[in-house]
């Protein structure tokens, strides 16, 4: 097996399987790849399609094929010498429903239940009517409604001898010694018995075992007696008499609370994964978590299926550090008793990790680098132009009505999502907080009004994810970070809170836990810091990515996942900052541009970054389709729908993703293109909470906003308007190509790991989840990559994506012939000269006497003029010129793309002639003389 030199990210699921994959590695080996990097393959809630909603970790999810299939996929990847890397969920478990048996175990027998410890519960909650209780909120509305309309119901399960109750798919077993609350009502003798025999049960292990006999005595007597069993559950039923009551005192001797899925967000006792309800976090620190939560994939491991791993939501772990640490040791273990054929090469691990600015990984972790998130930053930022900002600001602002300062809507959002669908777990953190502060003399007095008011400002100004606070305290890197929230919240808070800051200082994390003598108020402690970092986590992604980045739309390129869009753009130097950090701490860091998780895809991106380019064209366009648009806009009660600012945004996404084979009179596919964005639609205005909400939709405005988008895209009355975006959109497409080439060409040869995502390598115009799983064409690109084409010759048709594969495929290719240039290399940023020196990056990549030298044009979409292909006319270029450092003299560079014309040395080279016939370029200048191909 090769080491890691490139993967594919495929999101498997029931329509896409394992053996789906199976034909397509030819494919990939052939355009370069030497790693599929998999989604989850483990058993996933049924029709999962993405596999985060893990129901059992123990098996390979039968709906992609199972462990047989994938024994089939990495066979054949193994006959290309190729790897898998898996991705997977150590932070939680899909809960409620019927599928997953652990959490159904901890319903059913509450905390004596072996699997109690699994789930991050908090069994003594602050509300008494919650001790020892878990709440269950999935019921539709409220629990007496539902209760007393009938859709909680009893069922007898005649297999196993169970009882359980359900709302619609939910199920909620019975407590085993409450059976006879039940059973007793049957008028049967024999059930009547054995429910006298479940009343006696104890609520502990032995009660457990004596508990399964007497399920089998049901489950034999059950099968003669069913009718009797069905005469007691219509006892119980609410149109019975005093069946209401009844059926509510059944419940209420549960190990749970049933409860309206609203009340999760201020009563939650159990933590999700951020405010999901059917995803409940799991407590991996512990040791049987962590061994029964991984057994499978460190089976798959040790058999030699699985290559390498991907750690999803890295942050929402107590204790990343500590996690990664133990995992690599583990998997260590496990490498020497794998396969012949699959050892030897470095098994990589990855975290998925957002990283803040001027936030770095922790190189302590134990871990080959993160999924590549904060480099799909830094070419966003490369190919934004400064000078476009103030006037896209102005633009948004007078328009919208809103700030443009992003932070400002950061922090107006987390206050919102911590007194909303977080309050629960702020409320949580405040009363443990409150526990420490009543346990000292000199912090007695102090209140849980003051407290709650202090942590929440804390993480309002939170500027980073988390920190990680071990026993010796915190970091210098994390006590900044601290230290500038606690700046932050003194300017919110009144001067009388300020001493509470510094309680709170001292109990997060100021003051080391090893400083305290073992006792609960330490073990009170550190569980605070526990929940507070876990907090600020899911508190930021709220916030910044499903709220922030939907209010707010100065340019919607610099609104994606793990980037800050209040940085709108940045100098070329710090590009090569960031790669040469890379080279040094995480070289074999993963490099992505499009994931399952964007908001839109990589060649939208490009092609809306050209606007910062093009800034006042765009004012003065949105201007004057704005004045067209205006008789499909409605008045509301609450304002104009859709609102300016959702209007704009809608019109930034329309150039950006409108297909480049889209006329504006094709029928059938502006119908097409009006369903994408109109799921789009929906969540962009649901996800920015300001005029309807994912628990409160307001059908009135997103009906209106609907037909907006139908009559702009499909009615006569807009044919005008609809050209003229369309031609607005063709304009800015040839810039935005060559913004995406460029991006290609780059993930792919600076230090790192290239991930291409499933069906980039052809033009990649997709939105937010979940236009971006849609199904692949796989057989199209087969068959362009069949072809052959070189770069120059698939420039003449670039609308079919074509260009962009082939470009991938020779880059790759490259990558192989010249492993150790870009797997260990050294990165030089190359000094450039002359008339369009601040419109070129380039790069040398060097092992030895080998070298790669890389150029790509920048923020360049004024020397394109209006020319009709991605490819900067040779003559704009003027006297621009890169310098050669001193280890390429006497060197003879060969083009990868364009290997018949070896370019000459004279320590420059003349942009002119390096981009003359392809729009980006990669030279390579062996160790060994090579002779030129044609």
């Amino acid at each position: 097996m090769s080491d890691l030199r490139a993967t594919v990210r495929l999101q498997f699921h029931k329509d896409f399987t394992l053996d789906d994959a199976v034909p397509l590695v030819d494919y990939f080996a052939g355009l370069g790849i030497s790693h599929i990097y998999a989604s989850p393959l483990l058993t996933a809630r049924p029709g999962s399609m993405h596999g985060y909603d893990v129901v059992d970790p123990t098996r390979v999810n039968p709906e992609l094929g199972g462990e047989a299939a994938l024994k089939r996929l990495v066979a054949a990847l193994r006959s290309k010498g190729m790897g898998l890397i898996l991705d997977i969920v150590s932070n939680h478990m899909a809960v409620g429903g019927d599928a997953n048996p652990w959490w159904l175990d901890v319903l059913e027998w509450g905390v004596s239940s072996p699997h109690a410890k699994f789930f991050d519960i908090h069994w003594q909650s602050h509300d008494p009517l919650l001790r020892g209780q878990l709440l269950v909120p999935f019921l539709r509305s409220d629990y007496g409604e539902v209760l007393a309309a009938g859709e909680i119901e009893l069922h007898f399960d005649a297999e196993h001898g169970l009882l359980y109750a359900s709302h619609y798919d939910h199920r909620f077993p019975l407590n085993p010694p409450t059976y006879g609350d039940v059973l007793q009502r049957s008028e049967h003798p024999g059930l009547q018995a054995l429910g006298k025999r479940f009343a006696a049960l104890q609520d502990n292990r032995e009660g457990q075992q004596q508990a399964k006999a007497l399920f089998g005595e049901l489950a034999e007597l059950g099968s003669q007696a069913g009718e009797a069993i069905e005469h007691a559950f219509a006892s119980l039923r609410p149109t019975e008499d005093n069946g209401f009551q009844a059926l509510h005192e059944l419940l209420e001797r549960q190990h749970y609370r049933l409860a309206s899925w609203r009340t999760a967000a201020d009563d939650i006792n159990w933590r999700r994964f951020f405010d999901i309800n059917e995803l409940g976090g799991l407590k991996v620190e512990r040791h049987e978590v962590f061994e029964a939560t991984h057994a499978k994939i460190f089976e798959l491991i040790e058999n030699g299926l699985v290559d390498g791993l991907r750690i999803d939501h890295v942050d929402g772990l107590a204790n990343p550090r500590a996690y990664c640490r133990k995992l690599r040791r583990r998997v260590e273990r496990l490498l020497a008793q794998r396969p012949a054929e699959s050892r030897g090469a470095r098994f990589p691990i990855y975290v998925e990790k957002i990283l803040g600015e001027g936030e770095h990984l922790p190189r302590d972790w134990g871990v080959d680098g993160t999924t590549g998130y904060e480099f799909m930053n830094q070419v966003s930022l490369l190919q934004h132009a400064p000078e476009g900002e103030a006037a896209l600001a102005q633009l948004w602002s007078e328009t919208s009505g809103r700030d443009a300062d992003f932070m400002e809507e950061v922090r107006q959002a987390r206050h919102l999502v911590l007194t909303t669908s977080l309050a629960g777990d702020l409320e949580a953190l405040a009363q443990g907080l409150l526990l420490i502060a009543r346990d000292d003399i000199a912090t007695r007095d102090l209140t849980l009004g003051a407290i709650r008011r202090a942590v929440l400002e804390l993480i309002v100004h939170f500027p980073v994810y988390r920190t990680y606070v071990s026993a010796a305290g915190r970091s210098v890197s994390d006590q900044a970070v601290f230290d500038q929230a606690l700046e932050g919240a003194r300017t919110r808070l009144a001067e009388g809170d300020w001493p509470l800051l510094e309680h709170l200082n001292s109990w997060l994390g100021a003051q080391a836990l090893s400083e305290l003598q073992p006792s609960p108020q330490r073990k009170l402690r550190a569980k605070m810091i526990e929940r507070f970092q876990q907090l600020t986590s899911p508190a930021a992604a709220k916030a910044v990515e499903d709220t922030a980045c939907y209010r707010s739309a100065v340019l919607l390129s610099r609104n994606d996942v793990g980037f800050d869009p209040q940085q709108f753009s940045a100098p070329i130097d710090a590009f090569h900052d960031g790669s040469v950090e890379r080279a040094r701490h995480f070289p074999a860091n993963l490099l992505t541009t499009a994931t399952h998780d964007h908001k839109r895809g990589e060649d939208t991106r490009a092609r809306l970054a050209v606007l910062s380019e093009r800034a006042d064209w765009f004012a003065a366009r949105c201007q004057q389709w704005r004045e067209l648009a205006a008789p499909l806009r409605e008045e509301q009660d609450d304002g104009m729908a859709p609102s300016p600012g959702d209007e704009l945004m809608l019109l930034q996404i329309l150039l950006a993703c409108w297909p480049l084979d889209l006329q504006a009179d094709d029928t059938n596919g502006l119908q097409a293109f009006a369903e994408r964005l109109i799921a789009w639609q929906e969540k962009a205005v649901r996800e920015a909470k300001l005029r309807s909400t994912w628990s409160n939709p307001n059908g009135t405005y997103e009906s209106a906003c609907r037909a907006y988008l139908e009559r702009l895209l499909g009615s006569d009355e807009c044919r005008e308007l609809r050209e003229q975006i369309r031609t607005a959109a063709m304009q800015l497409a040839p810039a935005g190509a060559l913004n995406s080439l460029a991006q290609s060409l780059l993930r792919m040869s600076v230090p790192g790991v290239p991930d291409l995502y499933q069906g980039c390598e052809f033009w990649d115009f997709s939105l937010v989840d979940p236009d971006n799983r849609r199904p692949v064409d796989f057989a199209a690109r087969q068959q362009a990559l069949q072809a052959k084409e070189s770069i120059s010759q698939a420039l003449g048709h670039w609308h079919d994506g074509h260009v962009k594969q082939a470009l991938i495929a020779a880059t790759l290719t490259a990558r192989q012939q010249h492993a150790t240039v870009f797997a260990t290399g050294d990165y030089q940023p190359l000094t450039v000269h002359g008339q369009h020196a601040d419109k070129l990056l380039a790069f040398l990549r060097s092992d030895g006497d080998s070298h790669a030298l890389v150029v790509v044009p920048c923020r360049a979409a004024d020397l394109l003029g209006d020319s009709p292909l991605p490819l900067i006319p040779h003559d704009q270029w003027g006297d621009t010129r890169i310098a050669l450092p001193p280890v390429l003299a006497g060197k003879t560079l060969h083009s990868v793309f364009c290997p018949a014309d070896p370019l000459t040395n004279d320590g420059h080279l003349a942009v002119s002639d390096v981009l003359r016939e392809v729009p980006v370029n990669l030279l390579i200048a062996p160790s060994q003389p090579q002779e030129s191909h044609p």
